[in-house]
Protein backbone atom coordinates (compact mmCIF):
# COMPACT_ATOMS: atom_id res chain seq x y z
CA UNK A 1 0.00 0.00 0.00
CA UNK A 2 1.22 3.48 -0.89
CA UNK A 3 -0.39 6.86 -0.17
CA UNK A 4 -0.57 8.00 -3.79
CA UNK A 5 -0.39 6.08 -7.06
CA UNK A 6 0.52 8.05 -10.19
CA UNK A 7 -0.04 6.50 -13.62
CA UNK A 8 2.35 8.04 -16.12
CA UNK A 9 6.01 9.08 -15.83
CA UNK A 10 6.16 11.91 -18.30
CA UNK A 11 7.00 15.40 -17.06
CA UNK A 12 3.47 15.78 -15.63
CA UNK A 13 3.58 12.66 -13.48
CA UNK A 14 7.22 12.97 -12.41
CA UNK A 15 7.04 16.65 -11.45
CA UNK A 16 3.99 15.91 -9.28
CA UNK A 17 5.67 12.87 -7.74
CA UNK A 18 8.66 15.01 -6.77
CA UNK A 19 6.36 17.59 -5.15
CA UNK A 20 4.46 14.96 -3.18
CA UNK A 21 7.33 12.68 -2.14
CA UNK A 22 8.50 14.75 0.88
CA UNK A 23 4.99 14.61 2.38
CA UNK A 24 3.60 11.21 1.32
CA UNK A 25 4.60 7.78 0.00
CA UNK A 26 4.38 7.89 -3.78
CA UNK A 27 4.51 5.17 -6.42
CA UNK A 28 4.71 5.97 -10.15
CA UNK A 29 3.72 3.41 -12.78
CA UNK A 30 5.02 3.85 -16.35
CA UNK A 31 4.02 1.60 -19.25
CA UNK A 32 7.18 2.20 -21.27
CA UNK A 33 10.81 1.18 -20.70
CA UNK A 34 11.86 4.63 -19.45
CA UNK A 35 10.27 7.81 -18.11
CA UNK A 36 9.51 10.61 -20.57
CA UNK A 37 9.24 8.19 -23.50
CA UNK A 38 6.31 9.73 -25.40
CA UNK A 39 5.36 13.43 -25.57
CA UNK A 40 7.88 14.47 -22.92
CA UNK A 41 10.74 12.89 -24.81
CA UNK A 42 9.75 14.55 -28.09
CA UNK A 43 9.25 18.11 -26.89
CA UNK A 44 10.65 21.23 -28.53
CA UNK A 45 11.87 22.04 -24.99
CA UNK A 46 11.23 25.79 -25.10
CA UNK A 47 10.13 28.03 -22.25
CA UNK A 48 8.06 30.83 -23.80
CA UNK A 49 5.87 32.35 -21.11
CA UNK A 50 3.42 34.01 -23.52
CA UNK A 51 2.60 30.81 -25.42
CA UNK A 52 -0.88 29.37 -24.94
CA UNK A 53 -4.31 30.21 -23.54
CA UNK A 54 -4.54 32.74 -20.69
CA UNK A 55 -4.73 29.91 -18.13
CA UNK A 56 -1.64 28.30 -19.68
CA UNK A 57 0.23 31.59 -19.74
CA UNK A 58 -0.55 32.05 -16.05
CA UNK A 59 1.00 28.65 -15.29
CA UNK A 60 3.97 29.43 -17.53
CA UNK A 61 4.69 32.64 -15.67
CA UNK A 62 4.22 31.01 -12.28
CA UNK A 63 6.81 28.39 -13.31
CA UNK A 64 9.58 30.79 -14.28
CA UNK A 65 11.17 31.15 -10.86
CA UNK A 66 11.54 27.38 -10.44
CA UNK A 67 13.30 27.07 -13.79
CA UNK A 68 15.60 30.02 -13.17
CA UNK A 69 16.56 29.02 -9.64
CA UNK A 70 17.20 25.44 -10.74
CA UNK A 71 19.44 26.52 -13.61
CA UNK A 72 17.31 24.68 -16.17
CA UNK A 73 17.20 27.51 -18.73
CA UNK A 74 19.67 28.69 -21.36
CA UNK A 75 19.18 31.64 -23.76
CA UNK A 76 17.48 30.97 -27.07
CA UNK A 77 15.15 33.80 -28.15
CA UNK A 78 12.24 33.66 -30.58
CA UNK A 79 11.99 35.21 -34.04
CA UNK A 80 8.80 35.50 -36.08
CA UNK A 81 9.20 35.93 -39.84
CA UNK A 82 6.51 36.90 -42.32
CA UNK A 83 5.95 37.60 -45.98
CA UNK A 84 4.29 40.54 -47.71
CA UNK A 85 0.78 39.09 -47.57
CA UNK A 86 0.91 38.11 -43.88
CA UNK A 87 0.62 41.54 -42.28
CA UNK A 88 -2.49 40.98 -40.17
CA UNK A 89 -1.40 37.58 -38.88
CA UNK A 90 2.09 38.89 -38.19
CA UNK A 91 0.72 41.78 -36.11
CA UNK A 92 -1.55 39.43 -34.16
CA UNK A 93 1.32 37.05 -33.36
CA UNK A 94 3.55 39.93 -32.28
CA UNK A 95 0.85 41.13 -29.92
CA UNK A 96 0.16 37.67 -28.46
CA UNK A 97 3.78 36.70 -27.95
CA UNK A 98 5.09 40.13 -26.98
CA UNK A 99 7.53 40.33 -29.90
CA UNK A 100 9.27 43.51 -30.98
CA UNK A 101 9.46 44.29 -34.71
CA UNK A 102 12.99 44.44 -36.07
CA UNK A 103 14.62 45.53 -39.31
CA UNK A 104 15.34 42.93 -41.95
CA UNK A 105 19.03 43.83 -41.73
CA UNK A 106 19.00 42.97 -38.02
CA UNK A 107 17.09 39.76 -38.72
CA UNK A 108 19.61 38.72 -41.38
CA UNK A 109 22.50 39.47 -39.08
CA UNK A 110 20.94 37.14 -36.51
CA UNK A 111 19.84 34.44 -39.01
CA UNK A 112 21.80 34.88 -42.26
CA UNK A 113 19.90 32.20 -44.23
CA UNK A 114 16.64 34.21 -44.31
CA UNK A 115 15.67 35.09 -47.87
CA UNK A 116 15.25 38.89 -48.22
CA UNK A 117 13.32 38.31 -51.44
CA UNK A 118 10.58 36.53 -49.47
CA UNK A 119 10.80 37.75 -45.87
CA UNK A 120 9.44 41.28 -45.59
CA UNK A 121 8.94 41.50 -41.83
CA UNK A 122 10.46 40.06 -38.69
CA UNK A 123 10.07 40.40 -34.93
CA UNK A 124 12.02 39.05 -32.00
CA UNK A 125 12.42 38.89 -28.28
CA UNK A 126 14.99 37.32 -26.04
CA UNK A 127 12.50 36.09 -23.46
CA UNK A 128 12.46 32.50 -24.71
CA UNK A 129 14.77 29.85 -23.33
CA UNK A 130 15.79 26.27 -23.93
CA UNK A 131 14.81 23.93 -21.09
CA UNK A 132 17.24 21.24 -20.03
CA UNK A 133 14.46 18.66 -20.14
CA UNK A 134 16.67 15.63 -19.60
CA UNK A 135 18.16 17.00 -16.39
CA UNK A 136 14.74 18.15 -15.22
CA UNK A 137 13.26 14.65 -15.61
CA UNK A 138 16.29 13.05 -13.96
CA UNK A 139 16.14 15.49 -11.04
CA UNK A 140 12.48 14.67 -10.44
CA UNK A 141 13.27 10.95 -10.38
CA UNK A 142 16.13 11.57 -7.94
CA UNK A 143 13.85 13.58 -5.65
CA UNK A 144 11.16 10.91 -5.75
CA UNK A 145 13.64 8.20 -4.81
CA UNK A 146 15.43 10.30 -2.20
CA UNK A 147 12.20 10.41 -0.19
CA UNK A 148 11.50 6.71 -0.57
CA UNK A 149 9.17 6.90 -3.59
CA UNK A 150 9.35 4.35 -6.37
CA UNK A 151 9.14 4.37 -10.16
CA UNK A 152 8.17 1.18 -11.99
CA UNK A 153 8.70 1.10 -15.76
CA UNK A 154 7.25 -1.48 -18.18
CA UNK A 155 4.18 -1.45 -15.94
CA UNK A 156 1.04 -0.86 -17.98
CA UNK A 157 -2.25 -0.65 -16.08
CA UNK A 158 -4.49 -3.51 -17.26
CA UNK A 159 -7.26 -3.11 -14.72
CA UNK A 160 -8.30 -0.53 -12.13
CA UNK A 161 -10.81 -1.16 -9.35
CA UNK A 162 -11.82 0.62 -6.17
CA UNK A 163 -12.87 -1.27 -3.06
CA UNK A 164 -13.37 0.07 0.44
CA UNK A 165 -11.96 3.48 -0.45
CA UNK A 166 -8.77 2.00 -1.95
CA UNK A 167 -7.73 1.95 -5.60
CA UNK A 168 -6.15 -1.21 -6.94
CA UNK A 169 -4.18 -1.06 -10.17
CA UNK A 170 -3.30 -4.37 -11.80
CA UNK A 171 -0.39 -4.61 -14.23
CA UNK A 172 0.32 -8.15 -15.35
CA UNK A 173 0.56 -10.24 -12.20
CA UNK A 174 1.29 -7.27 -9.92
CA UNK A 175 -1.20 -5.16 -7.98
CA UNK A 176 -0.61 -1.73 -6.44
CA UNK A 177 -2.98 -0.12 -3.94
CA UNK A 178 -3.50 3.45 -2.74
CA UNK A 179 -6.35 5.65 -1.51
CA UNK A 180 -5.51 8.32 -4.12
CA UNK A 181 -5.00 7.67 -7.83
CA UNK A 182 -3.49 10.29 -10.15
CA UNK A 183 -4.09 10.04 -13.88
CA UNK A 184 -1.03 11.50 -15.62
CA UNK A 185 -1.15 9.14 -18.58
CA UNK A 186 -0.85 11.73 -21.36
CA UNK A 187 -2.51 10.57 -24.58
CA UNK A 188 -3.87 7.55 -22.66
CA UNK A 189 -5.50 9.62 -19.88
CA UNK A 190 -9.08 9.09 -21.07
CA UNK A 191 -8.41 5.36 -21.40
CA UNK A 192 -7.13 5.24 -17.82
CA UNK A 193 -10.26 7.06 -16.67
CA UNK A 194 -12.36 4.49 -18.48
CA UNK A 195 -10.53 1.65 -16.74
CA UNK A 196 -11.20 3.34 -13.40
CA UNK A 197 -14.91 3.87 -14.12
CA UNK A 198 -14.49 7.64 -14.13
CA UNK A 199 -16.15 9.81 -16.78
CA UNK A 200 -13.86 10.63 -19.67
CA UNK A 201 -13.12 14.27 -20.45
CA UNK A 202 -12.90 13.96 -24.22
CA UNK A 203 -9.16 14.36 -24.62
CA UNK A 204 -7.89 14.40 -28.19
CA UNK A 205 -4.30 13.39 -28.98
CA UNK A 206 -2.96 15.54 -31.82
CA UNK A 207 0.10 14.43 -33.79
CA UNK A 208 3.00 16.80 -34.39
CA UNK A 209 5.82 15.72 -36.71
CA UNK A 210 9.45 16.86 -36.60
CA UNK A 211 12.64 16.41 -38.59
CA UNK A 212 16.25 17.09 -37.68
CA UNK A 213 18.37 18.44 -40.54
CA UNK A 214 22.05 19.32 -40.71
CA UNK A 215 22.99 22.90 -39.89
CA UNK A 216 21.98 24.92 -42.99
CA UNK A 217 25.06 25.95 -44.95
CA UNK A 218 27.26 24.62 -42.18
CA UNK A 219 26.44 27.64 -40.01
CA UNK A 220 27.09 27.71 -36.29
CA UNK A 221 23.52 27.71 -34.90
CA UNK A 222 24.32 28.14 -31.22
CA UNK A 223 23.21 31.78 -31.08
CA UNK A 224 20.30 31.49 -33.50
CA UNK A 225 16.80 31.99 -32.08
CA UNK A 226 13.92 29.65 -32.61
CA UNK A 227 12.21 30.64 -35.87
CA UNK A 228 8.44 30.58 -36.35
CA UNK A 229 6.14 31.22 -39.29
CA UNK A 230 3.07 33.44 -38.98
CA UNK A 231 0.20 31.55 -37.40
CA UNK A 232 2.69 28.90 -36.23
CA UNK A 233 2.48 27.13 -39.60
CA UNK A 234 6.06 25.89 -39.04
CA UNK A 235 8.93 26.34 -36.67
CA UNK A 236 12.66 25.67 -36.72
CA UNK A 237 14.83 25.37 -33.62
CA UNK A 238 18.57 24.83 -33.18
CA UNK A 239 19.29 21.57 -31.41
CA UNK A 240 22.70 20.04 -30.67
CA UNK A 241 24.36 21.58 -33.72
CA UNK A 242 21.51 20.70 -36.06
CA UNK A 243 18.10 22.22 -36.81
CA UNK A 244 14.71 20.79 -35.87
CA UNK A 245 11.96 21.72 -38.34
CA UNK A 246 8.28 21.04 -37.74
CA UNK A 247 5.13 21.69 -39.77
CA UNK A 248 3.35 22.38 -36.44
CA UNK A 249 0.44 20.19 -37.52
CA UNK A 250 -2.31 19.12 -35.15
CA UNK A 251 -3.80 16.01 -36.74
CA UNK A 252 -6.21 14.03 -34.52
CA UNK A 253 -4.86 10.63 -33.60
CA UNK A 254 -5.38 7.73 -31.23
CA UNK A 255 -3.04 6.96 -28.32
CA UNK A 256 -0.01 5.13 -29.71
CA UNK A 257 3.73 5.40 -30.28
CA UNK A 258 3.41 8.09 -32.94
CA UNK A 259 5.59 8.49 -36.01
CA UNK A 260 6.02 11.34 -38.48
CA UNK A 261 3.72 11.60 -41.47
CA UNK A 262 6.08 11.96 -44.44
CA UNK A 263 3.66 14.01 -46.57
CA UNK A 264 2.75 16.41 -43.77
CA UNK A 265 6.41 16.74 -42.84
CA UNK A 266 7.32 17.53 -46.44
CA UNK A 267 4.64 20.23 -46.59
CA UNK A 268 6.00 21.82 -43.42
CA UNK A 269 9.58 21.66 -44.68
CA UNK A 270 8.39 23.38 -47.87
CA UNK A 271 6.88 26.24 -45.86
CA UNK A 272 10.19 26.68 -44.06
CA UNK A 273 12.10 26.40 -47.35
CA UNK A 274 10.08 29.29 -48.82
CA UNK A 275 11.70 31.85 -46.51
CA UNK A 276 15.33 30.68 -46.46
CA UNK A 277 18.10 30.57 -49.04
CA UNK A 278 19.68 27.25 -48.06
CA UNK A 279 18.11 24.15 -49.56
CA UNK A 280 16.60 21.62 -47.15
CA UNK A 281 18.76 18.53 -46.92
CA UNK A 282 17.72 14.93 -46.26
CA UNK A 283 16.57 14.67 -42.64
CA UNK A 284 19.01 13.16 -40.17
CA UNK A 285 16.02 11.82 -38.24
CA UNK A 286 12.24 12.17 -38.09
CA UNK A 287 9.75 11.56 -35.29
CA UNK A 288 6.39 12.66 -33.96
CA UNK A 289 4.68 13.20 -30.64
CA UNK A 290 1.09 13.38 -29.45
CA UNK A 291 -0.04 16.63 -27.83
CA UNK A 292 -3.26 15.87 -25.95
CA UNK A 293 -5.90 18.57 -25.49
CA UNK A 294 -9.16 18.84 -23.59
CA UNK A 295 -12.12 20.20 -25.58
CA UNK A 296 -11.36 23.77 -24.44
CA UNK A 297 -7.57 23.27 -24.85
CA UNK A 298 -6.87 24.18 -21.20
CA UNK A 299 -4.99 21.84 -18.88
CA UNK A 300 -7.05 19.52 -16.65
CA UNK A 301 -5.74 19.63 -13.08
CA UNK A 302 -7.73 18.55 -10.06
CA UNK A 303 -10.05 16.01 -8.49
CA UNK A 304 -12.79 14.35 -10.52
CA UNK A 305 -16.08 15.85 -9.35
CA UNK A 306 -17.85 12.51 -8.93
CA UNK A 307 -14.78 10.69 -7.57
CA UNK A 308 -12.57 13.06 -5.53
CA UNK A 309 -9.85 10.49 -4.86
CA UNK A 310 -9.26 10.23 -8.63
CA UNK A 311 -7.06 13.17 -9.66
CA UNK A 312 -6.61 14.42 -13.21
CA UNK A 313 -3.20 15.63 -14.37
CA UNK A 314 -3.83 15.74 -18.10
CA UNK A 315 -4.46 17.81 -21.21
CA UNK A 316 -1.02 19.43 -21.19
CA UNK A 317 -1.07 19.83 -24.96
CA UNK A 318 2.31 21.20 -26.01
CA UNK A 319 2.84 23.02 -22.73
CA UNK A 320 3.77 20.17 -20.39
CA UNK A 321 7.35 21.14 -19.58
CA UNK A 322 6.91 24.88 -19.28
CA UNK A 323 3.83 24.60 -17.06
CA UNK A 324 5.09 21.68 -14.96
CA UNK A 325 6.48 23.55 -11.92
CA UNK A 326 3.27 25.49 -11.30
CA UNK A 327 0.93 22.69 -12.38
CA UNK A 328 2.60 20.18 -10.08
CA UNK A 329 2.52 22.62 -7.16
CA UNK A 330 -1.18 23.26 -7.71
CA UNK A 331 -1.99 19.55 -7.77
CA UNK A 332 0.20 18.82 -4.76
CA UNK A 333 -1.69 21.51 -2.85
CA UNK A 334 -5.02 20.01 -3.94
CA UNK A 335 -4.01 16.49 -2.91
CA UNK A 336 -2.41 17.49 0.40
CA UNK A 337 -5.15 19.96 1.33
CA UNK A 338 -2.83 22.97 1.31
CA UNK A 339 -3.72 26.51 0.30
CA UNK A 340 -2.70 27.26 -3.27
CA UNK A 341 -0.98 30.51 -4.11
CA UNK A 342 -2.78 30.65 -7.45
CA UNK A 343 -5.98 32.68 -7.99
CA UNK A 344 -9.26 30.83 -7.49
CA UNK A 345 -10.37 31.84 -10.98
CA UNK A 346 -7.32 30.08 -12.46
CA UNK A 347 -7.81 26.97 -10.33
CA UNK A 348 -11.40 26.74 -11.58
CA UNK A 349 -10.35 27.28 -15.21
CA UNK A 350 -8.10 24.22 -14.89
CA UNK A 351 -10.39 22.04 -12.75
CA UNK A 352 -12.11 18.94 -14.19
CA UNK A 353 -15.31 20.25 -12.60
CA UNK A 354 -15.63 22.78 -15.42
CA UNK A 355 -16.87 19.95 -17.65
CA UNK A 356 -19.76 18.95 -15.34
Amino acid sequence: MTDILIIGAGIAGLSLAARLAPKASVTVLEAETAPGYHASGRSAALYEANYGLPSTVALNKASGEFFREGGYLSPRGLMLVGTADEGDGFAADCNTLGLDPMTLDDALEMVPILDPAKVTRAAHHGAAWDIDTDRLLQDHVKTLRAYGGTLHTQTRADDITRTGGVWQVTAGTQVWSAPILVNAAGAWADEVAGLAGVARIGLTPLRRSMARIAAPGGHDLRRWPMLMGVGETWYAKPDAGALIVSPSEEDPSHPHDAWADDLVLAEGMARYQEVVTEDVTRPLATWAGLRSFAPDRALVLGRAAAQPDFVWCAGQGGYGFQTSPAASQLLADVILGAQSGLPESLIWALSPERFD
